[in-house]
């Protein structure tokens, strides 16, 4: 929870008040809204200190603090991580595993995942590597209708590596 002004280290001069109801009560100097606040046995505590003037309501602070979190839980509970995905292929794959490793690319992108290929280059085989570029370029065409490249085929020593995200 980020930091949060309550009564005195509230530093505007007025303030706009909504009292424990959620109803306004209307712009008060700081000292009156503080009183105010001590006489409910509340704490004044600033809810916006951007507007102009700084909104700030009377309510038990604990109270208020155990909410934002409760609501900060509940945001994170909803979001959902993409995950980078890897996926390594040779040069050399047969027809079938290749039909596999596309299968797994499309569920992965499907599930909103980016992921990136590596194709690992053996011995002599990194002097053929249009063999792998026509591969790539392959399995970029297989996928274009679930994905997107993120970040173009590149070398980086010996493998290939290409990063899909979903579309």
């Amino acid at each position: 929870m980020k930091y949060v002004r309550v009564n005195q280290r509230i530093i505007a001069k007025t303030l706009r008040v909504i009292g424990p109801e959620g109803e306004q009560l209307g712009v008060f100097p700081r000292d009156i809204a503080i009183k105010k606040a001590e006489e409910l046995e509340l704490d004044l505590v600033e809810v916006a200190a951007a507007a102009n003037p700084p909104v700030c309501r009377i309510i038990d602070f604990s109270k208020y603090k155990y909410e934002q979190e409760k609501r900060e839980r509940e945001v994170k509970k909803h979001q959902k991580q993409a995950q980078l995905k890897e996926i390594r292929i040779s040069p050399r794959i047969g027809i079938h595993d290749y039909e596999i490793k596309l299968k797994h690319v499309k569920e992965f992108l499907e599930k909103r995942h980016k992921v990136r290929i590596r194709m690992w280059f053996r011995g002599r085989e990194i002097a053929h590597k249009d063999i792998g570029s026509r591969l790539i370029d392959q399995l970029i065409k297989d996928v274009q209708t679930v994905g997107r490249i993120d970040r173009e085929p590149h070398m980086l020593g010996k493998t290939l590596v290409l990063t899909l995200s979903p579309r």
